[in-house]
């Protein structure tokens, strides 16, 4: 189903006024709710040499969009138990120098430079996957793992390196089999398929756009080497949005969207999880990431609860925050697109082994509820300024809970009863919880 058209000229007015005021070459753009691309134009010049008019099926160079990709392959092996977040770098690819853990790779905190060795930006040649380790002992560890986030396109060519030790196979082909195939993300590609945009820098001083090179990325490939088209990465979006369980689980994708490390640590309105950026907008939160390339820039982001999202790609390196464009587009899909709550319908009783525990309670003062809903046992605060949000429970044994999914995750809920088999004081992640307030002790 189309947008509607209210939507489809916001749209159109937002790309619009960004290609003519920032002198972008071309801007492609695309919307998607509930699983549906519903928008997709393109403004501009593909090639300004040609003359030839941008469409919504030409390629752009998504860059660091890649590094989603590839999150996505190493959480796959993980979820697989062939590799843990935790296991440093040395435990999969035993000739590294460095031996960060994989999960400060994904978030950013590793610490170590930015880029890989070598002056790579002014020979325009990066390293091969042969190429790249033995050079690995020229790299610095800049900061204290985990003091601070610190982007690095290093940290994911040797994700990349994982995830070809680990399947046995290049990073790029596991990934297209186990990703991008399965998605349908058809016009996304390790090299540019035709029709493909060409790359330029605007002169700041004048309206003379010039070509840019195409770098080949070699082993940083899994950080910045893939092509897509605005409508593919849109499939990306209602992918990190509503996950397809036979590529990912959607519990293993709402991992990758839980927050992990800060980059604004001032305003508090980017963040990084597992792979994703993670974007603040008022009580929302988008995920996604950004691309920059010679002469390419991209932005995709997700809004889970309304399950929207939308990309922007244009083929100018400089000259327009994508960040701020495309979440001006992400904001107006969401804005057209509120979440539905699901209806309402009569479930399960609860289970008799819940008589007498659901119902109000008390903890230090303060007030909790626990309820059986969707078939399950859940609990939350009274006090407002307590507002974090349900427990939820799942059973481990008679008499005995751990929280699955919300506030106290991993901590137990234990059952104490009478003689008569009458429940009458909870411990909860070891605290009492009783039928009325009382003082420790």
């Amino acid at each position: 189903m189309p947008a509607p058209e209210t939507l489809t000229a916001e749209l159109e007015r937002i790309v619009r006024t960004a290609q003519a005021e920032k002198r972008l070459p071309s801007v492609s753009a695309a919307a998607v709710h509930d699983g549906e691309v519903v928008w997709a134009q393109a403004f501009g010049l593909a090639d300004t040499d040609g003359e030839e008019e941008a469409t919504p099926d030409h390629q752009y160079r998504i860059a660091s969009i890649t590094k989603t990709v590839t999150a996505v392959g190493v959480m796959l092996l993980r979820d697989e138990g062939r590799l843990d977040l935790d296991d440093t770098l040395d435990r999969h690819v035993p000739d590294a120098a460095h031996s960060p853990t994989l999960r400060s790779l994904l978030t950013h905190l590793s610490g170590i430079q930015r880029e890989v060795p070598g002056e790579v930006w002014e020979t325009l040649e990066m390293p091969t996957r042969e190429e790249l380790l033995p050079r690995l002992a020229e790299s610095e560890r800049v900061l204290a793992p985990g003091a601070y986030w610190h982007y690095s396109n290093l940290a994911f060519a040797l994700l990349g390196e994982v995830v070809a030790r680990v399947s046995g196979q290049p990073a790029e082909r596991y990934l297209d089999e186990r990703v991008l195939g399965p998605l349908g993300m058809t016009r996304t590609t390790w090299t540019a398929e035709d029709p493909a945009a060409t790359g330029y820098l605007v002169d700041p001083y004048a309206d003379v756009p010039r070509k840019e090179p195409v770098i080949a990325g070699h082993a940083v490939a899994p950080a910045a080497e893939l092509w897509s088209t605005a409508s593919d990465l849109c499939r990306w979006a209602a992918f990190i949005a509503d996950p397809d369980p036979a590529v990912l689980s959607p519990d293993t994708v709402a991992e990758m969207r839980t927050f992990q490390s800060m980059v604004d640590l001032t305003r508090w309105r980017l963040g990084y999880g597992l792979g994703f950026a993670l974007y603040r907008d008022g009580d929302r939160l988008f995920a996604g990431h950004d691309g920059a390339h010679a002469g390419f820039l991209a932005h995709v982001t997700a809004q889970p609860e309304a399950k929207t999202g939308a990309a922007v790609l244009t083929n100018s390196g400089a000259g327009v925050p994508i960040s701020e464009l495309g979440l001006q587009l992400s904001r107006a899909v969401a804005d057209a697109y509120p979440p539905i709550p699901d209806e309402w319908r009569p479930g399960d009783a609860a289970p008799e082994e819940l008589e007498g525990v659901l119902g109000r309670w008390w903890s230090e003062g303060h007030e909790l509820v626990f309820s059986f809903r969707n078939g399950r046992l859940e609990s939350f605060s009274v006090d407002a300024r307590l507002d974090l949000g349900r427990s939820v429970f799942e059973q481990e044994g008679p008499d005995v809970y751990r929280v699955v999914h919300g506030l106290e995750r991993g901590e137990l809920l234990r059952i104490v009863r009478d003689d008569t088999g009458q429940p009458v004081k909870l411990y909860f992640a070891t605290y009492p919880v009783t039928r009325a307030p009382e003082t420790f002790g």
